[in-house]
């Protein structure tokens, strides 16, 4: 898979993909992803669906860090991570907390994806408060302190304008040296500030090519200003991907995914924006046209999965020769 890296996305509920599934299929998935030679398995950090178009009140949606927690329990060498955990939700030395446990208890296989947050209707549901996205990005670069400081350090103290910790311990330490990957995710110009202090990965979601050139130059910028090679930085992408291998299949899946998730915009034409629709030959020159650009790290979310996952061999294999 030469220097590609390739990663899945646990289908969880969070476009209502979690119907009929138990636990029993989705570790099932998991291990058939690490089976296959997937890198990765990632979970969205969210509580309710997502429906900016229609309800999604009665769908079921399993939360991000519990549902790792269990697939690094079940697997052995596939790599585990959020895309990406919402800084609001969890105090920073609380989550440096979790995230050292994690990485214990999988022998060093965790990734922390974090972000600054935007579900405004899930925060207020859910009793947080939402403030400006300035206030949530100046809290998680904030919050990114503190947790490199619980990872790295004997004690860790720190006063802020939104956080503070007083001799915070935090044992066992990460076994990952100097400590697990930072994958900061989203697509503003302020978090790729932060992306550019504080990330090993950079992950940006559901753009094209043109895009992502234009978060890479802006990523460029805010290393220059520090003094950062930008190159020190990995570009990761987090994209839909529907892959079939007959034309009556993306006839169907297509009219289904449209009809059942109204929020997967127009699929009229392949490799849309947010999703990456076709044939193998089709999901490897996309993937191709990326690794162009200098993305080497995909997240890929699979539409309309099957019950046998016959589609995640489909996936690897057009992976494999991108």
């Amino acid at each position: 898979m030469s220097h590609l890296r390739f990663g899945l996305v646990l289908p969880q509920g969070w476009i209502d993909d979690l119907r009929g599934l138990d636990f029993e299929h989705l570790k099932s998935f998991a291990l058939r992803a690490e089976e296959l030679g997937f890198d990765s398995l990632y979970a969205y950090d969210h509580f309710i669906p997502y429906y900016e178009y229609k309800p999604l009140v009665d769908k079921p949606i399993l939360e991000c860090w519990t549902l790792i927690s269990a697939i690094a329990a079940v697997t052995s060498k596939i790599r585990i991570g959020e895309v990406v955990t919402c800084n609001s939700y969890r105090n920073p030395a609380l989550l440096a907390k979790m995230a050292s446990s994690l990485d214990y208890i999988s022998n060093g296989r965790l990734d922390l994806g974090i972000g600054a947050g935007w579900y405004e209707e899930e925060y207020i549901s859910y009793g947080y408060e939402f403030p400006a996205a300035s206030v949530r990005i100046d809290q998680l670069d904030e919050a990114l302190v503190i947790i490199r400081s619980m990872w790295l350090d004997r004690v860790s103290n720190f006063r802020g304008r939104y956080y503070r910790v007083v001799n915070a311990i935090n044992y066992p330490k990460p076994i990952q040296r100097p400590h697990p990957p930072i994958m900061v995710g989203g697509y503003g110009r302020s978090l790729l500030k932060v992306a550019a202090k504080h990330a090993n990965i950079y992950n940006c979601p559901f753009v094209g090519i043109e895009e992502f050139k234009g978060r890479m130059d802006i990523l460029k910028e805010h290393c220059l200003s520090i003094g950062r090679d930008h190159s020190t930085i990995e570009k990761s992408l987090l994209m839909r991907v529907i892959v079939v291998d007959d034309e009556y299949s993306l006839k169907e899946i297509v009219s289904r995914v449209k009809r059942e998730d109204e929020s997967v915009e127009d699929f009229t034409s392949r490799n849309k924006d947010s999703t990456i629709i076709g044939y193998r030959d089709d999901i490897v020159n996309a993937l191709r046209g990326y690794a162009s650009i200098g993305v080497t790290h995909f997240i890929l979310h699979i539409l309309a999965l099957d019950e046998r996952f016959d589609t995640l061999k489909l996936l690897i294999d057009a992976c494999k020769a991108a």
